[in-house]
């Protein structure tokens, strides 16, 4: 077993005294620090208990992302993120081979997820870049809030001087679980955002010789000297090896960043277009977005990647149309995978849901529209009579949706609630040409997204305003209420017979008609 522990500091925390850190024997002290925390533990498959060995033997590889409903701030190395909920990735080691995966799931999350199987509840994960190869074949996804099971399931195979600090683990913002055949092993991340309560870090880490390597850093961001990499310096100590921590700085090259520092700060919330109906629209606020949406390079293109429960899906003929994408700020939908018919009612999907990725417009690359002479030389005047005003214009971009309809139930209001996990917004950027992605030891990847560039695509996070209470929208639905079906029925009933009895009449009204014209014309 292997752990890495890293505390990332805030810039004006920068400097750490020596009174903040103790070394000793078989343990390390911190205290007064104030940051992110990651944990990072690497066991090999045999160091786990038989039921997931037994089942992690007959994957390629299963990696797990869970992230926090509730908002957190991501600094670098942790900027990347992925939308709230449980994303479950996973390749199979023989094709069609099942592999008990939903099992597995419902014995570590909880039973009360609706994971049948990987045919059933799976999609399959398009791969627009062959080259991306570390992407999985299979996807599943659940907006689940809380990681209590998981801290249930992990105590009971722990020993029980370790429980409390599995039980830390309710407190994270991200936990990541990565699993392949090819390194015979299972890596555990965990981020925390901050301190729990708000409060300093005040820990003992200890570890015993048997226990595998722990080695503890304290880091802080420096500026970079090349824009594709990211570059750290702080202490870092070996627990039971080194007698005191030693002074470092490295670099190294990174796809994920957060978007380049400015005046204005580059931030989005989402809500839903009010009234929501049977159409929703999800839109994507920029505040300040004609001065704060600059992208890093002349390369870069907004995207949102949007993770959807199977009650609500897009139309992807309707986001074909040019005419439409440029009237809703959108450019081109780049993928959807998942459950698209349009037709079927929510009690006739079985799989999860789909997922989706957009190309977003933006104020220096807006949608562009046919336009003749004249009615550009008409938009040229008011533009700039109107320029001073849109400049410090929020940036709004639509997002249509459609409803599925729901399993009717006993409900006196007519009322249920959808919940939509807010998107993950990004630029993607190409790399400069001779850009080498070499091995970065905070990388993430299988986020949903990566997988649809090139390995030398960079990605820019926009984060969440700090405004959201949580990253999840809910949509209210009708549906029908059991305690009222029998009028739709007896209604429903009424409306036939009279219908039918209407065009008999009208029918034997027309044929009694031609009846009597014809005995008029034999008579003549």
């Amino acid at each position: 077993m292997k752990q890495r522990i890293t505390y990332l500091l805030e810039e004006n925390d920068a400097e750490v005294g020596p009174e903040q850190i103790q070394v000793q024997d078989n343990s390390l002290s911190i205290h007064d620090l104030y940051g992110a925390k990651e944990h990072r533990v690497t066991l090999g498959l045999d160091e786990l208990p038989q039921e997931l060995r037994l089942v992690l033997n007959q994957c390629h590889e299963l990696r797990i992302r869970w992230a926090s409903q509730f908002l957190y701030a991501g600094l670098s190395p942790f900027t990347s993120r992925v939308s709230p909920g449980l994303h479950v990735f996973y390749t199979p080691r023989r094709k069609g081979h099942d592999a008990q995966i939903c099992q597995l799931l419902g014995r570590v999350f909880g039973n009360e997820l609706a994971c049948e199987s990987v045919e059933r509840s799976f999609i399959n994960v398009p791969i627009l870049s062959e080259r991306f190869s570390s992407t999985a074949s299979f996807q599943y996804y659940s907006l689940w809030p809380s990681l209590k099971k998981f801290v249930t399931y992990v105590e009971h195979a722990v020993h029980e001087s370790q429980q409390a600090k599995i039980r830390s683990l309710l407190d994270v913002n991200q936990l990541d679980v990565d699993c392949d055949i090819i390194s015979h092993a299972c890596i555990l991340n965990a981020y925390w955002a901050e301190p729990t309560g708000n409060k300093h870090w005040k820990e003992l880490i200890e570890t015993k010789k048997t226990s595998g390597t722990l080695e503890v850093g304290i880091l802080t961001n420096e500026k970079p000297l090349e824009p594709e990499e990211l570059s750290l310096s702080g202490v870092l100590a070996v627990v039971g090896e080194d007698d005191r921590p030693k002074a470092t700085k490295f670099s190294f090259p990174s796809r994920h960043h957060p978007v380049p520092a400015s005046d204005l700060p580059t931030y989005f919330y989402t809500h839903i277009k009010s009234p929501a109906g049977l159409h929703p629209t999800l839109q994507l606020t920029f505040p300040s977005g004609t001065k704060s949406l600059i992208p890093p390079n002349p390369s870069c293109a907004l995207h949102a990647h949007l993770t959807l429960p199977s009650t609500l899906l897009i139309d992807k003929y309707q986001l074909q149309d040019p005419l439409f994408l440029s009237s809703q700020r959108l450019r081109r939908l780049h993928s959807v995978a998942g459950e698209t018919d349009l037709e079927a009612p929510n009690w006739a999907i079985s799989r999860w849901g789909s997922a989706v990725l957009l190309e977003l417009a933006h104020p220096s690359a807006p949608p562009s529209t046919p336009q003749d002479g004249a009615t550009a030389g008409a938009e040229a005047g008011a533009g700039a009579e109107t320029a001073a005003a849109a400049a410090a214009a929020d940036w709004t971009v639509s997002i249509p949706l459609h409803l599925r309809y729901l399993e009717p139930r006993a409900n006196a209001s007519g009322m249920s609630a959808v919940d939509v996990p807010w998107p993950v917004v990004f630029w993607a950027c190409a790399a400069e040409e001779g850009t080498k992605m070499g091995m970065n030891p905070f990388d993430r990847t299988n986020l949903g997204y990566d997988g649809l560039f090139g390995t030398r695509t960079m990605f820019y996070h926009v984060p969440p305003a700090v405004q959201a209470a949580a990253l999840v929208e809910r949509v209210p639905v009708p549906v029908l209420d059991l305690g009222r079906a029998r009028y739709v029925e007896l209604g429903t009933v009424v409306a036939v017979v009279v219908g039918f009895a209407w065009v008999v009449w009208k029918l034997l009204a027309v044929g009694g008609k031609e009846g009597e014209r014809a005995q008029g014309v034999k008579g003549e």
